[in-house]
């Protein structure tokens, strides 16, 4: 249990990495800006015309007496929306980090010079565009997965009881795992770390990932809510994957110690997952 929070904790410190960096969060909030307006259209038209789609799919109601022929419509529609708003939760890091690569990568390395005790930070040596292609293949193969799990989870959502309870507490659970991959991904990928592995990795501290992504999932179903958090989502996400990697990070990073000295140096280390 300790993982959760310590994932919790570095969602927290992430964000509160952007608040002392003004002008990179200013910057960091212009991909995540383009990408709302782009979703805001999707789910506004899915709003006014999902119902339509629905009729559409489903001729074979068209003869039912009232009021099931509503009911089962509604539910329907009620459903499709949710999954649309599930789908958007768990592809706006995606394509966000796609549509700022370039700043995320930046705010990315100042973190992991910030809080490396020797100043430093990992280089890909890779050119814009390779690093571009790279992330939009993962993003797509990571995006296939999300979608597989969303139908299921679409589907044991029809199970009495079961579908309106535990269901929703998976979902939050698999997005909280998808979200920490698109976000850790940024400074992963930079270290060469592929696909492959970075799933073995977060698998390997399952509850230190949901600490991290879970409640930061639940926070993005708010309206404009994930616009805000992402600067700070990717500076947590840059913590999180060191710990991960078992880099040492240097405490209180970003403010100086008593006295002016150097702040102390903390190792998390590998650990088992709890």
């Amino acid at each position: 249990m300790r993982d959760l929070g310590a994932g919790f904790g570095h969602l927290l410190k992430g964000q509160r990495w952007v608040a002392r960096h003004g002008r990179s969060y200013g910057f960091g909030l212009v991909p995540g800006l383009i990408t709302l307006v782009l979703y805001v259209g999707v789910l506004v038209a899915l709003a006014l015309w999902g119902e339509d789609f629905v009729a559409w799919v489903t001729p074979f109601a068209d003869d039912w007496s009232s009021p099931w022929l509503g009911l089962f419509r509604g539910f329907l529609t009620a459903v499709l929306f949710a999954l649309a708003l599930l789908l958007a939760v768990l592809t706006f890091t995606a394509v966000t980090l796609l549509v700022g690569q370039p700043f995320y990568e930046a705010l990315s390395e100042r973190v992991d010079r910030d809080v490396s005790p020797d100043g430093t930070a990992p280089e890909s040596p890779l050119p814009l565009w390779r690093e571009l292609w790279i992330s939009g293949r993962d993003s797509l193969r990571i995006l296939v997965r999300a979608l597989l799990w969303g139908v299921l989870l679409f589907a044991l959502g029809f199970i009495p009881v079961v579908g309106q309870t535990v269901v929703p507490v998976i979902g939050f659970f698999v997005t909280g795992f998808f979200l920490t991959e698109e976000l850790a991904s940024v400074a992963l990928q930079r270290r060469g770390v592929e696909l492959r592995e970075r799933l073995a990795l977060l698998r390997s501290r399952r509850m230190l990932v949901w600490g991290f992504g879970t409640p930061l999932g639940v926070s993005f179903l708010v309206p404009f809510v994930a616009v805000f958090l992402m600067p700070g989502a990717v500076a947590g996400a840059t913590l999180l994957a060191r710990e991960l990697l078992g880099e040492e990070i240097r405490d209180g990073a970003g403010e100086p110690s008593e006295g002016g000295a150097a702040a102390p140096v903390v190792s998390p280390g590998p650990s088992p997952e709890h």
